[in-house]
């Protein structure tokens, strides 16, 4: 597969870098010198350095031959005009955009029926902004995603010293606690991942990532003594963007929100396009506002101004002043290993949420969804099984899974099937796999339409 990405800033590096440990052939192009030298200096692909919007720079990087064209450069109008040209050189390679400005959102359907012809648009800001919905829809969770329309909830919990469950093998689990176990996929112990097997234990400080049906979802937490109450009150600190969608979001959920902005202009701007929540302008790392505005009394605080730094402090200040939780949001990828270091488990990226997006379109099979979790050592997909791919029809013990590997879910007419070796995978059923990142290559193949099929 030869995947041209256009843009070496942060999302396009690690798009690379994430493509060539599976052995794609990838093609990167940006005027940058700089950038360009990062890339060549830490990742074996080919590089072009040039406007991703010019033709000659797309057709020196072999756009006629490439399968998909990702462009990611910091502007919206590159990226377009960058779309327009591979649409006019190479019609039949699969285009997708990152496009950020929300005046573009109206349009994405045009974009995709009229030229340029874009397959797919990805705003990282809504990508990110439903993440933080996620994370508020499960309070005590560092990590949350949604498979089966959002029937089904990978969640991501870090254990207390004072769950009973911790130092029993994970196959008494269920004996001991009178209650069935969710499946774990996945541990993060010292900063390395782990599958567990039935022998393996937990442990306090363990991130544990698991497997529930949504309508079991609070059951299954108080396994890991997690007790949540709904959302009521939210403090937003910067009112730019992400802010101001995240604001609708919660208007319409009826969350009663606050916004604090530096900036007088955006303040006035948020007041006439916002209906209900209140704006305050000032500095949301002022000690003496938050006081003023009840930091104690908020169940979220979520920072999201420009500045990382202002984001981290502002939420450690928070939490260090009472409120029940704060998210973090982080664009920074060398910050994102400190995070629980310092006390911040719950943190978002637009720039992740860019790359969760990208990698769900540019799978083989029918992949439905795909999200990295522990620094992309690791991904969890939703696929349909395929009439002809090679895992249906037989039971999963049967299937040459590639190690590292585990179906960690079956969803069928709407029903979740918690997966045993004996499982049946019918064509059409959604299934959910956990593999670690060396392993996706060979995923693909197991998901993929024979081309005897054709």
């Amino acid at each position: 597969m030869k995947i041209i990405i256009v843009g070496a800033g942060e999302v396009g590096f690690h798009i690379a870098s994430h493509l060539t440990l599976e052995n794609k052939d990838v093609v990167v192009i940006d005027k940058d010198m700089d950038a360009i030298r990062r890339v060549s200096d830490n990742i074996d692909v080919q590089i072009v350095q040039g406007s991703g919007s010019s033709p000659e720079s797309l057709l020196e990087a072999g756009i006629r031959e490439a399968e998909i064209m990702l462009a990611v450069t910091n502007s919206d109008e590159t990226n377009l005009v960058a779309c327009l040209a591979s649409d006019i050189l190479s019609p039949s390679t699969k285009k997708l955009a990152r496009i950020r400005d929300a005046a573009f959102d109206d349009y994405y359907t045009m974009f995709r029926e009229k030229a340029p012809h874009i397959d797919t648009v990805i705003n990282p800001e809504i990508e990110v902004v439903k993440t933080i919905g996620l994370l508020m829809s499960v309070p005590g969770a560092v990590d949350v995603a949604e498979f089966a329309d959002g029937r089904v909830k990978l969640i991501g919990v870090r254990l207390d010293k004072n769950v009973s469950i911790i130092g029993i093998p994970l196959m008494d689990l269920s004996e001991k606690i009178k209650k069935r176990m969710p499946l774990i996929t996945a541990v993060i112990r010292d900063d390395k991942l782990i599958i567990p097997r039935g022998t393996d234990k937990l442990y306090a400080g363990d991130l544990v990532y698991f497997i529930s049906e949504d309508s079991s979802m609070m059951d299954t937490l108080s396994v890991f003594n997690i007790h949540t109450d709904p959302v009521r009150r939210v403090l937003i600190i910067g009112g730019g963007r992400i802010g101001f969608r995240l604001a609708g979001l919660l208007e319409d959920k009826s969350i009663h929100a606050k916004i604090i902005e530096k900036n007088h202009e955006k303040c006035m701007k948020l007041a006439d396009r916002l209906n209900k929540t209140v704006i305050l302008h000032g500095d949301g790392s002022d000690q003496g506002l938050l006081s003023e505005e009840n930091i104690r009394e908020m169940d979220v605080v979520v920072t999201l101004t420009n500045d990382e730094e202002t984001n981290i402090l502002a939420s450690l200040l928070a939490k260090q002043m009472g409120a029940k939780k704060t998210i973090t949001q982080i664009s920074k990828f060398s910050y994102l290993p400190l995070m629980t270091a310092i006390g911040l488990d719950q943190v978002v990226s637009p720039r992740l949420s860019a790359i969760n997006s990208i990698l769900q379109h540019i799978r083989r099979g029918k992949v439905l969804s795909a999200i990295s979790i522990k620094g992309e050592q690791a991904e969890v997909l939703e696929a349909v099984a395929m009439e002809t791919s090679d895992i249906v029809k037989k039971p999963l013990k049967q299937v040459s899974m590639p190690e590292g590997c585990l179906v960690t879910g079956i969803i069928r007419e709407g029903e979740f099937i918690m997966p045993s070796g004996d499982s049946l995978i019918k064509p059409g059923d959604r299934i959910i796999i956990f593999a670690r990142r060396q392993a996706i290559s060979k995923i693909e193949k197991i998901l993929a339409v024979k081309l005897e099929f054709f």
